[in-house]
């Protein structure tokens, strides 16, 4: 913008200004960087002549156009650190009506779309102020604009009368202020008791689209989800108040998976990810929300101790998928989890690997297996089936075993460590069944953290005792054959040592005790022994495995 466009624009000469704005909006919509602004104070003069519209009541026809000028501007983290903009913010909060006086006023009237059309530009440009700037958060919160925008929402659930893209804006705008304020948080969640409107909100948006959901719906939903996990993340409130919130919360959520678990577009599957980010920080004890009674009509089809896809849950409940009856419960939740979880690993195995997709998911798998006992039983039958062919390792292959297998000797301790919490968990802390389903050597790490290294049982591990026997006649039938460290069946190998005299062995074994002394002088490999604890203990030399042998051996022949 040249000098003589920027005098124009300070002396409000009318005729000119929608020329010079729409030429200045349309050469920098994607503008990111402002070092051009920089020279001569451009960025601040544009700022104050722009503002000197916005603050004039009569050139309002200018405001929408002005609006989208000062979103671009405020991509400018430089210019708004080094300049005082309080003012400005004031006057961005007033035409988004969600300053301090708009909490009086009455918001039963309907907006025109032109003023429809600058309140949401006015809170487009303050989602901007709210990343990019600390003393902006602050500001909004000191003019109580968290109250006006929890209004305004709870006025739209009852009257309708605003429009979706206001509301989507509206919580965009909240999750901003809620994700990077922790006073935010504890405002909406104790003195505005945000969560409890923000429960109903939810379920009056899935009555309002009972049947059909627009993008603009599941927009403006996975907005609200994302506000909820924030309020969530750090619970302020007495643990019995919140745990009957979060029971009211998980029963919501439960049909929100139920209405989008088919995941058939990439719009429902994000609802879907952030209903399952928000379920990690509902507490274990109100998981069992996630499941339902069978109704007598489903029971009747449904096989005990067998998932049995119900057509009649989908005749009750138009819209959702099918129910699936397991021990007389509707765990159809659960096989949402197992079917987004299977989405997630397919995608990591084409493109780049995504922690964040995957860990929220385990989170709940984790949760839902310690919390209840049915739908432990359901998540070990998918995960955990009955073993039948053992010829290959349990990190082979494209099942869920398979592929939490390999994430049991991942780098990356978070997909690591929740894989063989979920894993152990399936296994009822059962050292023995879990070298059966995942081969020593893969659960080591986490036998060596539990403790159990020595294949000790864990003491105290609160399970119930009806558990079946998952040891089939294929399996059987294999079980000599079994090597417990691979994880399957070892073909027979040629023994190396055959035809070697007593000097070759010994000589052979000194090479290989001099090899393993060089690895853990270079910081290779660090041996060790079992301690009384269960739990690996660094050797100062390679010869005391020798000595700490019989010893061993001694104490394995008690505990067989």
């Amino acid at each position: 913008m040249d000098a003589e466009q920027l005098k124009r624009l300070e002396r409000k000469e009318t005729a000119h200004i929608p020329d010079i704005l729409s030429e200045f909006n349309t050469k920098n919509a994607d503008l990111l960087v402002f070092d051009s602004f920089h020279t001569d104070n451009q960025w601040h003069d544009l700022w104050l002549a722009i503002f000197g519209i916005l603050d004039d009541a009569t050139m309002a026809t200018l405001h929408s156009q002005c609006l989208n000028t000062v979103r671009i501007l405020t991509r400018d983290e430089f210019s708004l650190q080094t300049h005082y903009i309080e003012q400005e913010l004031s006057t961005l909060l007033s035409l988004a009506r969600i300053d301090a006086s708009s909490i009086e006023v009455d918001l039963d009237e309907e907006l025109s779309d032109a003023q429809a059309n600058i309140t949401a530009e006015a809170l487009k440009c303050l989602c901007n102020l709210v990343y990019q700037s600390a003393d902006c958060r602050r500001q909004c919160l000191r003019q109580h604009s968290l109250d006006a925008i929890v209004k305004r929402l709870a006025t739209d659930s009852s009257m309708h009368n605003y429009p979706s893209t206001l509301e989507y804006y509206d919580l965009k705008l909240l999750f901003l202020l809620t994700a990077l304020e922790p006073t935010a948080r504890t405002r909406l969640q104790i003195d505005l008791n945000g969560l409890i409107y923000m429960t109903k909100w939810l379920d009056d948006k899935l009555a309002e689209s009972a049947t059909v959901t627009s993008d603009e719906q599941l927009n403006i939903i996975c907005e609200l989800l994302k506000v909820m996990f924030t309020v969530t993340s750090a619970p302020d409130k007495s643990p019995n108040e919140y745990e009957i919130q979060s029971l009211h919360l998980t029963g919501v959520l439960r049909e929100l998976l139920l209405r989008f678990g088919c995941l058939s577009t990439e719009r429902e599957r994000a609802v879907v990810t952030h209903a399952i980010n928000l379920l990690t920080n509902i507490s274990g004890s109100c998981l069992s929300e996630l499941t339902l009674k069978c109704s007598n009509e489903t029971e009747t089809e449904s096989v005990p101790s067998a998932a049995t896809e119900c057509i009649a849950g989908a005749a009750q409940s138009p819209g959702k998928c099918c129910a699936v009856c397991f021990e007389k419960r509707n765990v159809r939740c659960l096989e949402v989890l197992l079917e987004y979880l299977r989405g997630g690993l397919a995608q990591q195995e084409t493109e780049a690997s995504s922690h964040e997709l995957l860990s929220p998911v385990l989170t709940v798998l984790v949760k839902c297996a310690r919390s209840n006992r049915i739908m432990r039983h359901y998540l070990r039958k998918e995960i955990l089936p009955p073993l039948k062919d053992v010829s290959q390792r349990p990190e082979i292959g494209h099942e869920l075993r398979n592929h939490l297998c390999r994430f049991l000797t991942l780098p990356a301790m978070i997909l690591r460590d929740l894989a063989a919490e979920l894993l152990f968990v399936l296994c009822k802390e059962d050292v023995g069944r879990m070298i059966k389903y995942t081969g020593y050597g893969n659960a080591a790490g986490l036998f060596a953290k539990r403790g159990v290294l020595d294949c000790r049982r864990i003491e105290g591990a609160d399970y119930s005792s009806d558990s079946e026997d998952s040891d089939t006649e294929e399996y059987k039938q294999q079980q000599q054959s079994f090597n417990p460290v691979l994880g399957c069946v070892e073909q027979p190998k040629r023994n190396p040592l055959e035809g070697m005299s007593e000097e070759q062995k010994e000589y052979e074994a000194l090479q290989l005790v001099n090899l393993l002394e060089q690895l853990r002088k270079d910081g290779i490999v660090q041996p060790a022994l079992i301690d009384k604890d269960g739990k690996p203990q660094p050797l100062e030399h390679i010869l005391q495995l020798q000595e700490e042998l019989p010893q061993q051996q001694l104490e394995q022949k008690r505990k067989t």
